[in-house]
């Protein structure tokens, strides 16, 4: 099934993000936390690459293990960055042999240990050419659906980090879509006015496809910092500074403003007709069934 059918469906989709485990030990945590997540029924989940391609075999391995061992669809991550035309169709037959359904797009990171990479060389500068690349994959036959993989792209609700003109960024938003993205699923933010006038500048854009709203909550001071250098630069609102302020440093305090937060953030967003809610799970469950039980979601 593809994302987009689910979006049809007549209410928010609910989905989360895993990142691929490095340890046998963190693979027994992270499965467990599946286990634990699935109980609430999400409409698909999304597996991380990393910079480079950097973990390839281990995204693939964990979506095949959600694929054969959960009801729910997996959304492999794929990155354009130090890819050949011939790589990327190799890992697009081995996710259509294994019956996945769909792809995120991105352009994604350069490899850590390589700071001044070069892209000049790369088969695909930009996430629209993997897209364009993914729909005449589709166009070969070699998918088990017919119409091929489904495919979500990236949305950048405060800005994206290299493209500061955001007359330019939003063109090239529909370079994306226009090349035959299904679906867009936004970077974390905390305040949602961004995402709002995301949502009404894709629509001046001519964007009129799905737009996924994607939640991080805050549970310490520490991943926040963390949380501000993955997404490089995110904007932390002063209400939520202010609350995190008063709960003086205590970690159990802080967790529970950071959910309190985020369960209102997908309050207003729900109400205000999102096409669905992704979490940014690091790989934990805690909070977000919280914010599922604060919001009544449980589907269980």
């Amino acid at each position: 099934m593809h994302i987009s059918d689910i979006l049809k469906e007549g209410q928010p989709s609910l989905s989360f993000e895993f990142f691929p485990p490095k340890s046998q030990e963190a693979s027994n945590d992270l499965y467990e936390v599946i286990a634990e997540l699935e109980r609430y029924k999400p409409s698909f989940v999304s597996v991380t690459y990393g910079a480079g391609g950097a973990t390839r075999d281990l995204t693939h391995d964990l979506v095949i293990k959600i694929k054969e061992t959960t009801g729910t669809p997996p959304v492999p991550h794929l990155t354009c960055i130090g890819h050949t035309e011939e790589e990327i169709e190799s890992i697009l037959v081995r996710y259509a042999d294994a019956g996945v359904g769909n792809i995120l797009a991105l352009r994604g990171d350069p490899p850590h240990d390589q700071p001044n990479y070069d892209r000049s060389q790369d088969d695909f500068k930009f996430a629209s050419d993997l897209v364009r690349f993914i729909k005449k994959f589709n166009k070969s036959g070699k998918h088990p659906d017919p119409r091929g993989f489904g495919i979500g792209v990236a949305g950048f609700p405060e800005g994206h980090p290299t493209t500061p003109n955001r007359v330019k960024e939003m063109a090239f938003l529909k370079e994306k879509v226009d090349a035959g993205a299904d679906y867009i699923c936004t970077q974390l933010f905390f305040d949602n006015h961004d995402f709002l006038d995301f949502r009404e500048r894709c629509l001046l854009e001519g964007i009129d496809i799905p737009i996924i709203a994607g939640i991080m909550p805050v549970t310490s001071l520490k991943g926040m910092n963390r949380m501000a250098e993955l997404a490089e630069g995110a904007r932390y609102p002063a209400k939520l500074i202010r609350a995190l302020q008063r709960a003086e440093g205590d970690t159990g305090a802080v967790e529970k403003v950071g959910i309190h937060y985020a369960a209102q953030q997908c309050a207003e967003l729900l109400d205000a007709g999102v096409a669905g809610i992704h979490f940014y799970t690091l790989n934990k469950s805690k909070a977000t069934m919280e914010i599922y039980s604060n919001l009544g979601l449980s589907r269980s």
